[in-house]
This record gives structure tokens, sequence and C-alpha cells, in this order.
């Protein structure tokens, strides 16, 4: 009896258990974009299950095992928006083909920047914006530095070219140059690690091309604890990797200025898991100032190769970059009025929107090399980034909720920066006046190629000629990290690596130059018997007008330790925190020197002339010791609310800092002593955020507030060393929206109540900061298939202040940009773009603080460029 009870209950364990296995089925489908083209890597899951696929590179998925019921599918890839379907599944296979939208504005889209794990920007406690190459095409930019005038709370002052930008953001001023607080990277780890290093700054070394998938920028938050040097903001162009085939190629060529350029990408899947990607730019022109002479020849190719694996993936990557770009220094104007309601207007024979100092008069330089040699330079090699990079970058799910990644690079960097710097602008009478004219025994001024006398009335631009080596700035960074997951929990350690030299040597000579925008001709002097005191406009071997400050040379090595660890909590579906902090330490080493003066026959003539009575070189017998540590610890909280699916809350409080490289090796301190080195700069940032996705658009609002604690760092251009104490409180607002389909806007605004907070200036607003910094994109497509589009880009600021003194006044100014695109067939598109279209002066810097008020006063300034219009062609395939 027991047997037959025995036997009944197996065979009706086995029927439930057919029953069940009967009951499962599975979900699969294609998943392709609007074009058709399938989409591998696309992470499919069902809603409320751990059950899911990611499709493969004919993007195929399936999903095994479902049980009958109703799902909500969703799919998820970067770039694309969020793909949601209801299903049910009752005992038989379906089918669900899926199509993505791409969405650059998605709040779904995933954020790798500043970010321990991938997240969407719903679920993200940063404020973040993302801008992908159409977006990019929209603001119609002509250098890398311009298209960052689109994120809102970043301050690009992008009039110096293909690099030397000035970059802040929210009110962190640009205290000495270059992008201090901001980092820029490519594919995750930094360019530099130092963003504001004298005539080496950052952007210089990065160009923006058609390798680049899209742009991420983080402000504030997170940034002070993922990365070194980095407490305001990280802007990471990140690279296609070929994953799904296409490519393009593009042509443009400049209708009202010199320029040609050629661009080409291509990527495809060769083999399973196994593909690359590859690109690159030539260009070369004049460029969008008349120089007189080829100002920009150059180029880049990048490379990278993926091979996927079951638990992760391998990624190779290498670039080289040898471009030869003008580099952009201020420009003479003439200002009347008073300081508070200033008049701008261009000085006789020069333009200042579409002209500059640089001429073939002033092709060459002459004099003591960084070892006491004889060298020349070339002046039209501008700034001349030479760059070869190797990276590796490697994720890897090790199971059990541990995952590892690690990506890694070393750049050869090496180059220069040379181009004229106006010390002043005056009339030859008032310069022949002066004291360094009187004091050198000038009577007279001629024109050196033989044009006779210089009219008294006639403007000239005393120069320095920045003559900068780029010996070696040779790099490694690599960041590790180890996440594990737990129920709700992940924590991730991490540790990051740079090591960063410093060799460069300042080789500046003087020379007279007269202020004109077309083929400025150089200027010599004459004593009271016409005795040339100078010779082909060259007045001193060395920075004259600077009172021979800056013959230098350094050689110096950074290298940074940082350790950090990171939790990211999910309290529940809506809720979640996160915290991290970082441990930067520093060594520093090696030694600078500055100027020597002796007699040297530079030009092989048996004679001393006057100027070379006093040559400049490097005081190579008597350098300075650099030897120093220095540490600092960053943290970073903050907490995210999901109101809806498509609304959410952050707020995050942070505090990190920047160490100072060159910057401070000009203020006579012990460089052996760290505990008397001011080598470090912090930021304490406090801010609040809401974003809500809808139907037809979406918006972003942040509140920040910002505490800035300097310590000061040396300015090339004024020969000063700049400390002061800032706080700013503001708002950041992005958003988008699409009437219909053929009709859409985008655009940012950033308000900004900065001061300055110590010092002489304290309650003052800080230099070049103005109160409003916006952005608005409207784009109207057209034709059978909206394949052909036109729109207008309106970038602007309100007024700002020169200098910290709060004297005189930048107007604030709108530039306007405009293209239109035209598909000329599916896949060839012809553009044409212009950039700045009424020509508007706007600008960015002044080296001067103040007038005089009610007479003619000659200024030198930064204007962002004038009028310039492009025509291009770009095939896609």
């Amino acid at each position: 009896m027991i047997t037959t009870k025995k036997c009944y209950s197996l065979l009706l364990l086995l029927w439930l258990s057919v029953s069940t296995i009967v009951a499962q089925s599975s979900i699969s489908g294609k998943i392709t974009d609007t074009s058709g083209m399938p989409l591998g890597g696309v992470n499919v899951i069902l809603n409320g299950t751990t059950q899911g696929a990611v499709s493969d590179f004919d993007g195929n998925y399936t999903i095994t095992n479902v049980e009958d019921g109703t799902y909500i599918i969703n799919a998820t890839y970067l770039g694309y928006a969020k793909f949601s379907e209801s299903v049910t599944v009752s005992g038989n296979n379906i089918t669900v083909d899926i199509q993505m939208n791409e969405d650059a504005e998605s709040l779904d889209q995933i954020i790798v920047t500043g970010v321990t794990n991938p997240k969407s920007r719903i679920e993200s406690s940063v404020s973040v914006t993302t801008i992908q190459p159409k977006i990019i095409e929209q603001s119609a930019p002509r250098t890398t530095a311009e298209i960052f005038r689109t994120i809102p709370g970043i301050r690009s002052e992008s009039s110096g070219g293909e690099g030397n930008s000035n970059i802040a953001v929210r009110g962190v001023p640009v205290s000495s140059g270059g992008s201090k607080y901001v980092q820029l990277q490519e594919d995750g780890l930094p360019v530099l690690l130092f963003g504001d290093m004298s005539f080496a700054t950052a952007d210089i070394f990065t160009r923006y091309d058609s390798n680049i998938a899209r742009i991420e920028a983080i402000r504030g938050g997170s940034a002070s604890t993922l990365s070194s040097n980095s407490p305001g903001a990280i802007i990471n162009l990140i690279s296609k990797t070929g994953k799904i085939e296409g490519g393009s190629m593009a042509t443009s060529f400049g209708l009202d200025y010199s320029n040609f350029r050629t661009d080409f990408d291509y990527g495809a899947p060769i083999g399973e898991g196994l593909y690359f990607h590859m690109g690159g730019f030539y260009r070369v022109g004049e460029g969008i100032r008349d120089a007189g002479y080829t100002a920009n020849n150059g180029g880049q190719f990048k490379f990278n190769i993926t091979k996927e694996f079951e638990q992760g993936y391998l990624r190779l990557s290498a670039k080289h970059l040898n471009d030869r770009a003008i580099a952009y220094l201020p420009n003479p104007i003439k200002v009347t009025g008073t300081n508070a309601d200033p008049n701008f207007e261009n000085v006789p024979n020069f333009d200042a929107n579409n002209q500059t100092l640089h001429t073939p008069y002033l092709s060459q330089n002459v004099g003591l090399g960084e070892s006491g040699q004889l060298r020349r330079s070339d002046v039209s090699d501008g700034m001349n980034p030479i760059s070869t990079s190797i990276g590796m970058e490697a994720a890897i799910d090790l199971g059990e909720g541990y995952k590892i990644k690690n990506n890694g690079r070393f750049s050869f960097n090496k180059g220069g920066f040379n181009s004229p710097f106006p010390a002043s602008v005056s009339t030859a009478s008032d310069f022949l006046a002066g004291d360094f004219a009187t004091g050198n025994g000038y009577d007279s001024l001629v024109y050196a190629n033989g044009d006779g006398a210089v009219n008294g009335n006639s403007l000239i631009a005393p120069v320095v000629l920045f003559d900068t080596q780029l010996n070696n700035f040779n790099n490694f960074m690599n960041d590790i990290r180890l996440t594990k997951s737990f129920d709700k929990l992940d924590v991730t350690v991490g540790y990051f690596k740079g090591i960063q030299n410093v060799s460069m040597s300042w080789l500046w000579n003087s020379y007279l130059l007269e202020a004109s925008g077309d083929d400025a001709r150089l200027i010599d002097a004459l004593d009271a018997s016409g005795n040339p005191l100078s010779v082909n406009g060259l007045v001193g071997y060395g920075a004259a007008f600077f009172g021979n400050c800056c013959q230098r040379s350094y050689d110096t090595r950074y290298n940074t330790s940082a350790p950090y660890l990171a939790l990211a909590f999910e309290a529940s579906e809506k809720l979640n925190f996160d915290a991290s902090i970082r441990y930067d330490k520093g060594q520093v080493d090696g030694s600078f020197a500055g100027p020597v003066t002796s007699q040297y026959d530079v030009n092989n003539d048996g004679q001393i002339s006057l100027p070379e009575q006093t040559v400049q070189s490097i005081d190579l017998a008597n350098p300075t010791t650099v030897d120093y540590d220095y540490d600092y610890v960053s943290f970073s909280v903050g907490v995210n609310y999901l109101l809806k699916d498509n609304e959410a809350l952050f707020a995050r409080y942070s505090r990190g800092g920047a160490a100072k490289a060159d910057r401070i090796l000009f203020a006579g301190l012990d460089y052996t002593n760290s505990d008397r080195i001011n080598a470090l700069d912090f930021i304490n940032q406090a801010e609040i955020g809401y974003k809500r996705g809808f139907e037809k658009g979406s918006i972003y609002a942040t509140f920040f507030y910002a505490k800035t604690v300097e310590e000061g760092g040396f300015e090339a251009t004024s020969n000063s060393i700049i400390e002061n104490d800032y706080k700013s409180l503001g708002i950041e607002i992005e958003g988008t929206y699409r009437f219909n389909e053929d009709f859409d806007v985008r655009g940012g605004l950033t308000f900004t109540d900065a001061q300055i907070d110590s010092g002489d200036n304290e309650g003052n607003t800080p230099r070049r900061q103005p109160d409003f910094i916006y952005n608005l994109i409207p784009t109207y497509n057209f034709g059978k298939t909206n394949q052909n589009a036109f729109g207008l880009s309106f970038i602007g600021q309100s007024k700002a202040y020169a200098q910290d003194s709060n004297e005189l006044v930048l107007p604030g100014f709108v530039i306007v940009n405009s293209f239109i695109n035209i598909g000329i067939t599916d896949n060839l598109n012809a553009n044409l773009s212009a950039n700045n279209v009424f020509d508007t002066l706007g600008i960015t810097e002044s080296e001067e603080g103040s007038i005089v008020e009610g007479q003619t006063n000659y200024l030198r300034v930064r204007p962002v460029p004038g009028r310039s219009i492009s025509l291009g062609l770009n095939y896609s395939f």
C-alpha cells in the first residue's frame, strides 16, 4: 500500500514538473536602429525580474525560461531612448522585434564619466551633460574649446585658437590661465595630469574629430573623487569602438578664409566578439584670422580594437597627433568712454575680429637654446603638439558579484608654443618718450624692411615672442578598480597612478612691430646719430619688455598616487545614496633654472650689437632643486530620489583639491621643504538638482554653491602671482523640446553670483566672470524624409569685469552661428556653416584692468573670432 502511494506521489511530482517546463517559453527578436542597422550589445530585461539578455552582433537576442504571464520588456542602449513594451507569454515562444530611436537627451542614457559603475542619467546624483556629434555640428564650432561653450556651467574662453583656452566652471575663476579645476579626458583618462600648465594646457593636446562618439561633462559632484585635480568638472571625449559597422568621409573648406580639412573614420566587427575603429583628420590653411602665411598644418590618427569575452572585454588603443595651429594672443584695440561704459573700436589698419599680429616678417626666432647652443625656431609652428599614445582597457566579470576594470595609457608628448605677445600698444611718439626707449638711447624708429621712418602717430606693439619648447611632457595614467555587488550595495575600491613629466624651456626674444593686421612690419630703433640699436626688429635676446625676467627651463616630474573608495546603496527602487573618498599623494622632484646674461655674437657677424650685449640664456650652472611632497583628501556624498520613472531630485556635497605644477616655481620658495610649498587649492561644493523627461523633451536644473581657497599661481602674461579665495552661488538650467518631427530647440542658461572672498579685492566679482552665460539652438528639419536641416545657435554672456579690481567692464555679447545640411542622397550630405554670422565683437579678456576716462586708450584684448563661413561634404556608410 505504501509502495503504491509512493508511486502515485512520484507520478504527480513528475506531472507537475513537466507542466512547469511546458509553461516556460522564450522571448526573442532582432534589435535595429531607425535605419535598419542591427544593434549589438543592447541590454534587454523583463522588468521586475532578473531575466534578460544582451543582443549579439547581428542584433539578435533570446530570453529563455520565461514563465507564463504579462511582462514589461525594457531595452536600453547608450545614446538611444529606452524601449518599453508589454508582452504576454502563454505557453508559446514569442517574437518581439525592437527598433531603438537615437536620443542624446534620454534620461535613460547610461553615463560612464565620473561614476564607478555606469548609471542612467535619471539614477545619477550628478549634474551631467552629454553631447553627440549631431548636436555639436549645430553650434558650428571652429575649435574643440568652442564645443564646450554649449555645456551649462562651463565658461570656455575660446579666443585662443586650437588650444591655450581658458576653461572655468560655476564661477570658479580662471586665476592664471588654462583649465585648472576642469580636467579634459580622452576615454576616461586625463590628457595631462594638470590642466593649467603654462603653454601646455590640456586642450593643446586634444582634438575633436569624427572618431568621437560623444562628449560627457560632469560638473562638481563625484568629479572630485574619481579623478585627480578635477574638483570643478570632468569633460570626457569618448571614442567610437566599431561595434556597429559604419564610417564616414568628410571634406570642408573655408569660403571666406583659408582652410582645408578632411576627416575619415571607419569601424566594424571583424570576427566573433572582435571589432575595431580607426579615423583621423588632416587640416591645412591660414586659419580664421589673416596671418599672412600657412598657420595651420597637421592632423591626427586614432585606432582601437576590442575583443569581447563571455565575461568581459579587452581594448587596445593608439593615437598620433602632430599638429601646427596658430596661437592667438591679445590684439590691439581702441577704447574710449568710461570704465563703466566703454566703447571698444578697431584701431586704424587692424580688425580685432579677423586679424592678428602674426606676420610673415616675423617668421623665425634666433637665440641661445636650453643648453646654451645657438638655435632657431619657426614662428609658424605656433602651437605644435606632438603626441603618441598607447592605451589598454579591460573589464572582467569575476563572478559572485565581483567586477574588475583597468584603464591605462602611456603618452609621449612634446612640441612647442610660439606666438607674439604684445607687451603694450602705443603711438610711436609715446613709445619713444617712455622709460624703455629713453633708457636704451632710442631717438627715432624706422621700418626694418627699408620703408622709411615711422610716423609718430603710427601705432606700434612692442612684443615678447613667447617661444617655448615643450621638451618632455610624457605621462603615464592608470586607473584600476574592483567592485563587489551585494544585494543593494556596490562597493568599489580603486587606485589611480599618474606620472607627468614637465620639461620645457622659455626661450623668448623681444621685437618692435607695427600694430597692423596686414603683414605687420618689423621696426628698428636708431640713436640720435642715426645708428641702429636693434637688428631687423629685434631689440633684445630675452624678455626685454618684461625686465628680462623669463628665460627659464624646467625639468620636473610629478608622481601621483590616489587610492579611493566608493559606495553606492540602493535603499529602494526610488532612493539611492552614494559616497566616495579619495586620498591624493604627490611626489615632485627635478630642478629649474632662471636667466643669466652674457655677451654673445648671435648672428656671427664678428660684431657685438646692442641686443647682443645682453643676451639672455638659461643659467644651467645654478639650478634650483625641486623635491617636495603634497597630499590631500577629497570626498563626495550624494543622494538621488526618483519621483517618477522620468523625474528625479538629487543633492550632493563634495570637497576636492587641485595641485599646482609649474605655476608655483616662480614664488621664491624653498622647493625642498614640503611644509612651505603652496601646492594645493581646494573647492567645497553643494548642489541640489532636478531632472525631468517628458514626451517631447527634457529639463535639468541644478542649484550650486562653490567655495574656492587658492594659494596662488604665476601668470606669464601679467608676470604676477594671483592669489585669491572665491565663493559663488548660482543655477544651471538645460533643456530640450521637440515641437514636432520638424522643429526642436535645445539650450542652456547659467546664472552665477561670484565674489572674491579675500585680499584687497574682497567683495569684487572675479575677473572675466559674467553673471549669465547661455546658449539656444533651434533646428528645423525639412524635406520628404526630413533629410535636410537648418539651424541657428545663439551663444552669449552678460558683461564682466576685465580684472579683479572691477574697474573696466567688458561688454556682454551674443554670437550667432548658423548651419544648413542638405541630404543629396541617403548617405551624402552637404553642409554650409557660418560662425559669428554678424561679425560681433565679443571680448573674453583684457590685459588692462582700467582706462583713463575721457581720452583714447589702446588696450590688448582677446576677442572671439569674427565671421567665418565654410562648406563641407560628408559621406556616411
